[in-house]
């Protein structure tokens, strides 16, 4: 039962009306306790960072350390958003993807599909929206998990039954736009009651939203990459401060006097007959007075147990150690790298099954937009740039053995890394290279034919076969 605002009264039951689809769509969308909100914060540093820390050190460092970060979080996440680069969409035996290619840079979706990836990485999943401009031409627009909610059709992972949109301006006014496979219903800005929208018919028949879902499993919501890291992650602060405050506390030598008489002030409290530093030296008159010092404490233990801390945030999210330079100043060479970053690339690679379908469902959104027949090309494919770092040397050597066993050339440059659209202008460079090329022959002296006189001798002509059957028959 929910209750959203607008003096909205809560109902049992499946929805039916669109206020109603409203309601309950609203209490899917993320409050400001959802977990995801907390993982936005770790993978942008803003959590608590003084949550673990000692009185002593929030006494001492609360404002020096106001603004420090030790947070592994962002480069676990970026590990992977990186590598998750749309190249093209391919349709076997059809086209090049040329005009799924036209509306992915109209809706400038070369910057915002790895937002569209860096959100889902986060937070667990997000949302992308395709509807027609005033001209009738698809855009694809991002859509963040946490103003954003959908139904799915009983016994689906994937058909949606409804989906909202919560969207809020500048000036605090809610516009809402509810999608179902019959109709589409819009609440204006600065309208508060739900039951004033208004309600048009859905000319595509299927709700236009694809759901970008992290590490989806079967009967469970999506997670957020951070969902294991989290509680490593403070380990690792809550060890850094007890750190900081050691180096204040015991790690300088604190030094002792002993057979000094003890001075009090007015108030009966003793003063301090010292004053300490780096630079000080101590004397007393009373030659009964000794000195000494402490030992220093041994702040190494603190640095292997972050190193154990980061090792395990390493292994739980399958992002290689030299990322983190654990127990190394130096990059491990090229080979190292590759075997060791195998489990990162597989973990991208299991994002690209996920990621690209949701990827085909939006261009196949498109084409239904323009009504055109593409719509239903369920065997159209992603084409992922590369996830893996490789040498150039390695790479174009392997490309070239490719070669030799028949690979076609546009084959060959996508794999070495070429865009949809530098592949197109290749052919027609490789068109034009040839026209130059037939110009240029017809520029060059050409060999002059062989001309014989009509009176020359022609040779001999007839059957070599018959003569010498001739000459048998003589014998």
């Amino acid at each position: 039962m929910i209750v959203p605002p607008g003096s909205h009264t809560a109902f049992i039951g499946k929805p039916e009306k669109p206020h109603e689809w409203l309601m309950y769509l609203y209490g899917k969308v993320p409050g400001p306790l959802h977990p995801s909100r907390t993982y936005s914060q770790y993978y942008e540093g803003d959590q608590q960072k003084l949550a673990f820390s000692q009185m002593r050190y929030k006494k001492t460092f609360a404002s020096v350390f106001e603004q420090w970060r030790d947070n592994f979080c962002g480069t676990i996440v970026d590990s992977t958003s990186e590598r998750l680069h749309v190249d093209s969409f391919r349709i076997p035996g059809e086209d090049d993807g040329k005009d799924a290619r036209q509306f992915w840079q109209k809706s400038c979706m070369d910057a915002y599909s790895t937002s569209v990836h860096l959100d889902s990485l986060i937070t667990g999943v997000s949302y992308v929206v395709v509807w027609g401009d005033k001209d009738g031409e698809p855009t694809i627009t991002p859509v963040s998990g946490e103003r954003m909610a959908v139904s799915y059709k009983p016994g689906s992972m994937w058909e949606l039954e409804a989906a909202a949109r919560f969207e809020m301006d500048a000036w605090g006014r809610q516009q809402v736009t509810l999608w179902t496979e019959e109709y589409v219903y819009e609440v204006a800005y600065g309208v508060i009651e739900w039951e004033q929208g208004t309600r048009k018919t859905n000319p595509l028949g299927v709700v236009p939203v694809v759901p970008f879902e992290n590490r989806s499993r079967i009967g469970c919501d999506p997670t957020s990459d951070l969902v294991n890291c989290v509680p490593i992650q403070d380990a690792i602060n809550k060890i850094t401060m007890d750190a900081l405050t050691a180096s204040e506390a015991a790690a300088y030598p604190q030094r002792y006097a002993t057979g000094i008489e003890i001075i009090e002030d007015e108030h009966g409290n003793p003063v301090a007959p010292f004053d300490i530093g780096l630079d000080k030296l101590l004397q007393a008159e009373d030659p009964q007075a000794t000195f000494g010092s402490f030992q220093a404490a041994d702040l190494s233990n603190y640095v292997d147990l972050v190193d154990m801390l980061v090792q395990h945030l390493a292994t739980v999210s399958r992002v290689p150690s030299h990322y983190f330079l654990v127990n190394s100043a130096t990059t491990p060479s090229g080979e190292a790298i590759i075997s060791a970053e195998a489990g990162l690339v597989a973990k991208v690679r299991e994002r690209m099954l996920h990621f690209g379908e949701a990827w085909e469902r939006v261009v196949r959104l498109c084409f239904a937009v323009k009504g055109d027949k593409r719509k239903d090309a369920y065997d159209m494919e992603t084409v992922w740039r590369h996830p893996e770092y490789r040498t150039e040397a390695q790479h174009i050597d392997a490309l070239l053995k490719q070669k030799e066993l028949g690979v076609p050339l546009p084959v060959l440059w996508s794999e070495a890394g070429y865009s949809a659209s530098q592949i197109s202008d290749f052919r027609e460079m490789r068109k034009q290279d040839a026209k130059d090329q037939s110009e240029l022959q017809k520029l060059l002296p050409q060999p002059e034919p062989q001309v014989t006189s009509p009176t020359a001798k022609k040779p001999p002509q007839g059957n070599a076969g018959n003569a010498a059957r001739k000459i048998n028959e003589a014998k």
